[in-house]
């Protein structure tokens, strides 16, 4: 059987991502980081999702990027700011971590070469997100120039692939994908802060929220407070 590398956050779109590549076919080998992030919530979900979705390892790394900082994400020394639709994308947010993305996939690809990966996944997308400079597709692409030139297993004629399956999906159309796939939607966690419910005001739940209002299903995650436009699923504040 064939083998991937998967990133997993704990987040909606790298849970759809690995349930992409199981269906696709793949055995997966699921990839997950603490880096210093304000909470761990997202790592007991990635723990979920890896179970259920039969992943055949699930390792977690420790990035110290606490040690770096430069985003309200690490640690909990800067608040993180709530925001509304309109204003998403329109700047890089404090949200973004430096280089997150080129450090998890050197990872992956580090990964991938031990098990002999037949390909990599990471669930980056760039039609409704926070605007993150290394979730474009020019990113992407200049990764895979370099991991062309970069491992062993390319060198030899056996390059790793960068799968994106949802980059440039809207976010409803990932969660319809979700759904053909029985992707755990419950078992996911979006929210930049920890808790034991969603904020409902940062930049990920906003997106999340019009993510599943636009694709008719109510989000199963429960929220301390829920934006005036959302109509779908209401009873889960609570």
């Amino acid at each position: 059987m064939k083998n991937a590398v998967c990133l997993l956050s704990g987040g909606l779109d790298s849970a759809v991502c690995a349930f992409a590549a199981k269906h696709d076919g793949y055995e997966v080998y699921a990839l997950s980081f603490s880096y210093g992030q304000r909470h761990d919530r997202e790592l007991k979900s990635a723990a979920a999702i890896a179970t259920a979705v039969g992943a055949k390892d699930h390792k977690i790394l420790t990035v110290p990027f606490d040690q770096i900082g430069g985003s309200s994400l690490i640690g909990t020394r800067e608040d993180v700011t709530d925001h509304t639709l309109e204003k998403i994308g329109g700047e890089i947010p404090r949200t973004y971590v430096p280089a997150r993305n080129t450090i998890f996939l050197s990872f992956g690809l580090a990964y991938g070469e031990v098990k002999g990966a037949d390909a990599l996944y990471i669930g980056v997308n760039a039609v409704d997100y926070s605007g993150y400079p290394d979730c474009r597709p020019e990113f992407i692409d200049a990764f895979q120039r370099l991991a062309a030139v970069a491992t062993k297993q390319a060198v030899d004629g056996h390059p790793i692939p960068i799968v994106t399956p949802l980059l440039r999906l809207s976010k409803s159309d990932i969660i319809r994908l979700g759904v053909r796939l029985s992707v755990p939607f419950e078992k996911t966690w979006s929210c930049y802060r920890g808790g034991t419910k969603a904020c409902g005001r940062c930049d990920s739940c906003l997106l999340r929220l019009k993510g599943f209002q636009d694709a008719g299903i109510p989000d199963p995650a429960e929220y301390e407070n829920l934006p005036d436009w959302y109509t779908l699923g209401k009873q889960r504040k609570k």
